[in-house]
């Protein structure tokens, strides 16, 4: 194979021979080094003789934060279109662990033995990045599992005159749910009390978006129903999102969790707001969720919570959010 010096501007060495472009990735791919392994790929894809296959070669590696993941998932996209294969081998046990969680596992060819690509479909916790505090937090943990446990409660409480409402209001099931992606960008079925019409997934192409950037909102959506509009305004809809908090995939105060056909439209660095677990509160929801309506202005408000997040600023969120919550003025998205 005949060796090349990669572009001084990403600094990720490429070789390259018969056909095939190896790139060797960084030790660290994380926000710093992802947007220009992004470009290496990129220059790849772009070049006028193209290569048959990219090999990326995860030998060095053992950290991702969310904008590698991002970043893989960006050129999986790129090399897709252009007709190249895209293969990742040499991959260490903390990066295995990464993709299986994130599902990437299942959608990216892994070159590697019998015994390696068994443990790639094989999740260890303890392998996992710190992507932030927060994360592997027991503290916060704590408070989710304990919050989680008085919000079942209280949904309890409410769960038959809240179903009964809804079914007189409009024919169909009394909970919803909807893939969302959370940590990392892994996938999970995000729960609430229904508060649109049966077909409203179906009809949202009917819908003008009046949001900017990378989300959906429109302020008279015609799919939310009599109830459902109440239910929204008093965040009635969310006490399903307690279950979420409890399994894990979600905590009582984090982001705002996006669908999978948002995080598409991400570019390399947005991913970074899923360095932290979403949450059923957050910055967005005591800062005017509903007049939000810029995908730039979550993104300040997400990477605002990371920067100044601690135990005491999560009660203090959960606090505001109370106050949010009995303010008629206040609505759901």
């Amino acid at each position: 194979m005949q060796t090349q010096d990669g572009d001084q501007s990403n600094g990720f060495p490429i070789s390259t021979g018969d056909g095939i472009c190896r790139v060797l990735v960084s030790k660290e791919l994380s926000v710093v080094e992802a947007v220009p392994f992004r470009n290496a790929v990129h220059s790849l894809c772009e070049a006028s003789e193209r290569p048959m296959k990219v090999v990326l070669d995860f030998s060095k590696t053992s950290f991702l934060d969310s904008s590698g993941i991002g970043a893989l998932a960006n050129c999986m996209k790129m090399t897709q279109a252009n007709g190249i294969a895209l293969v990742i081998t040499e991959l260490r046990p903390e990066v295995r662990s990464v993709l299986a969680m994130t599902g990437l596992d299942k959608v990216l060819t892994i070159e590697s033995d019998g015994a390696n690509q068994e443990k790639t479909r094989t999740i260890d916790a303890a392998l996992l990045p710190v992507t932030h505090p927060s994360v592997r937090s027991k503290a916060k943990r704590v408070i989710d599992v304990l919050g989680s446990l008085v919000g079942l409660g209280i949904t309890a409480l409410l769960f038959i005159p809240i179903a009964i409402a809804i079914k007189r209001d409009s024919p169909g099931p009394v909970l919803f749910n909807q893939t969302r992606c959370g940590w990392m960008g892994r996938r999970f079925k995000l729960w609430k009390f229904r508060s649109m019409v049966p077909d409203a997934e179906a009809r949202r192409g009917e819908i003008r978006n009046e949001a900017e950037g990378a989300i959906f909102k429109a302020e008279n959506d015609p799919r939310i129903t009599k109830v459902g509009r109440f239910l929204r305004r008093t965040s009635l809809d969310e006490l399903p999102q307690f279950w979420n908090v409890l399994q894990g995939s979600m905590s009582l105060v984090g982001t705002r969790p996006p669908t999978p056909d948002e995080i598409d439209q991400y570019d390399v660095p947005e991913w970074r707001r899923l360095d932290v677990k979403p949450g059923i509160t957050g910055e967005w929801q005591v800062n005017g969720r509903s007049s939000i309506k810029s995908f730039e202005d979550i993104i300040r408000l997400d990477l605002r919570y990371q920067r100044n997040w601690s135990l005491w600023y999560d009660i203090k969120l959960m606090l505001k959010t109370i106050l949010v919550v009995f303010n008629k003025d206040s609505g759901a998205m």
